[in-house]
């Protein structure tokens, strides 16, 4: 993390949307005295969660002197809707104050770039740090002490409870659920919000039992815990495979509960399984790991999990799968030798043939979206989560932030609205001739009655803030070892950079791997995204240790560009050491 070597006043707290989990609106007058880290969000983001669940330990370690403020900056139209944050914040267990900042004012007043950022502020209202990206934990954990013993030394350090004003519990049966299978002669939900799976009656309502505690956890057994559970699919033996998504696992239910650990060399752990499904064309269970970009296979006879697609690159790129690009796959749907895929970040509908190659039927990239029917190239989606094959061979798409159930025919290439008016469809399931859906954030399964017709909207783009840059731009990754740890190249090189962008003529030169952290990149015309990734391995610095541990810090950033005459001709982007 970026540390400031000047005394920089931070910002004042302001937001349209106003606040949540607080009584009253804050200042950062009255958190004088704390230590506060400025949380710079959307709910969208598969990363932007992964930092809610890393920065829980740290506000219960040092919850008398740090308040975390999280700002939602929304990237979707539909997340600049209050009532959308609201539903988040409580879908998330988001335990601090929030500031809903639909027009991203204060995004630009602290110069983000990138979803997610934090900041620190110290008790006396200067910034003293800020970075972009997730697995910060240890590196906050040291500035946070720092602060906590300086300013305690100075007297300007205050004790005490924080602001956060938890909101009252809504009882309901389902909470948040997010996919269902048709299992036993009913169905079976993940109830995310109750960190449970309820099998219901084929009406929806009906409970026949829970299987979990309810409590937020990782316990196998005969009474499990699971972490806000996802995607659900049976196996040819009848056992149950589960989408642990916030424990990053996935969970096998038989005559008991297990979990499956999932790792492949390269890939970090924060998987966050969104969906799974039994691909009889390869006898695996396809894992949409929306947390690292990447479609995944597990065989359950060898226990073995292996890349299907994917790079870990954010974007939208098809050919070869495991050169391809995805971005956040959140629902799954076999058809034969087809896998069919929502990419929920490029609000896209894709799919992988059995051959290994991937293919979009709608969508254009990582900031283009809509509610637009007609030809799939014309079409557009907002920020998909789940696809369901019909009987006909057609899809249902639960196109989440548009609150409507689309239709997309392969034979014709045509996209229509089946359904409108949900509130955050996230899957669906057939049951005879009913379209089941998951209303998410409605808390229920309803049946909405389908009448396909078209709908001409318009095309929309996140009008995210871009950094201007110049045609020629030096690339630098600033990276420290942490204390007692430095570089290792005994075993080949200790760093590594990859640089692309979309679209890819964007970037003319400089594009590639390379082992050096600082790069000069030559850019074309126009406006796009730099798709960068930085990994550096720092090992313990002890003569004493015949065999020292080594740590590799890994980040992807996807920066928004415009080149520009009188643009920065330096970008700088923070990697952090674990």
């Amino acid at each position: 993390m970026a540390v400031s070597r000047f005394r920089v006043r931070a910002p004042e707290l302001t937001g349209r949307g106003g606040w949540l989990n607080t009584a009253e609106p804050l200042s950062l007058g009255q958190l004088r005295g704390k230590v506060v880290i400025l949380d710079f969000w959307t709910f969208c983001c598969a990363n932007c969660l992964h930092v809610l669940d890393e920065l829980r330990p740290l506000e219960e370690k040092y919850r008398d002197v740090l308040v975390v403020v999280g700002v939602h900056s929304p990237k979707f139209a539909h997340e600049a809707d209050h009532a959308a944050v609201t539903a988040a914040v409580e879908r998330y267990e988001v335990h601090h104050p929030v500031l809903d900042d639909p027009d991203l004012n204060l995004w630009r007043q602290y110069a983000v770039r990138a979803w997610p950022t934090l900041v620190v502020v110290d008790p006396e209202g200067y910034v003293v740090a800020q970075a972009a990206g997730e697995g910060q934990v240890s590196a906050l954990d040291r500035i946070v002490a720092d602060l906590v013993a300086t300013h305690e030394a100075k007297g300007t350090l205050h004790r005490g409870d924080g602001p956060y004003t938890p909101p009252a519990p809504q009882p309901t049966t389902l909470r948040f659920p997010a996919k269902a299978i048709a299992y036993d002669g009913g169905l079976l939900v993940a109830d995310a919000g109750h960190h449970q799976l309820v099998e219901l009656e084929l009406d929806g309502e009906t409970v026949r039992r829970r299987i979990g505690t309810g409590r937020r956890g990782s316990q196998d057994g005969d009474n499990p815990e699971f972490a806000e559970p996802n995607g659900l699919t049976t196996l040819p033996d009848g056992d149950i495979i589960v989408a642990d998504t916030a424990n990053h696992v996935l969970r096998r239910i038989g005559r008991t509960t297990t979990t499956i650990d999932i790792h492949i060399d390269g890939v970090p752990d924060v998987l966050s399984p969104w969906d799974v499904a039994w691909w009889p064309a390869l006898e695996r269970v396809v894992i949409a790991a929306a947390g690292v970009h990447l479609l995944l296979a597990y065989d359950p006879a060898t226990g073995r999990t292996e890349r299907l697609a994917g790079t870990t690159v954010e974007g939208l790129k098809d050919g070869p799968a495991l050169e391809g690009w995805l971005a956040q796959p959140s629902g799954l749907a076999p058809d034969g030798d087809r896998l069919w895929f929502v990419d929920s970040e490029t609000s896209a509908l894709r799919y992988l043939d059995v051959e290994g190659n991937l293919h979009t039927a709608v969508g254009e990239g990582l900031f283009d979206f809509g509610h637009v029917d007609g030809p799939a190239a014309k079409a557009r989606l907002q920020h998909p989560l789940g696809v369901t094959l019909l009987p006909d061979g057609t899809l249902a798409i639960s196109d989440t932030y548009n609150g409507a159930i689309r239709r997309y025919d392969p034979a014709t290439d045509e996209v229509t609205t089946l359904a409108t008016g949900l509130a955050e469809p996230s899957g669906a399931v057939v049951v005879g001739d009913d379209l089941v859906v998951v209303e998410s954030a409605a808390h229920r399964l309803v049946r909405p009655i389908a009448a396909a017709t078209t709908i001409a909207g318009d095309s929309l783009s996140t009008q995210r803030p871009r950094t201007d840059i110049a045609a020629e731009t030096t690339l630098a990754i600033a990276f420290t070892p942490p204390p007692g740890r430095k570089l290792d190249e005994r075993y080949g090189p200790a760093t590594r950079l990859s640089v692309s962008a979309s679209p890819p003529e964007l970037l003319r030169d400089g594009a590639g791997d390379s082992t050096e952290l600082t790069r000069t990149i030559e850019l074309g015309e126009g406006e796009g995204v730099l798709h960068i990734t930085a990994q550096a391995a720092a090992c313990d610095d002890d003569p004493a240790i015949e065999h020292p541990a080594c740590h590799v810090a890994r980040q992807d950033w996807g920066v928004p560009v415009r080149v520009a005459n009188g643009g920065t001709g330096t970008l700088r982007l923070v990697l952090l050491g674990e």
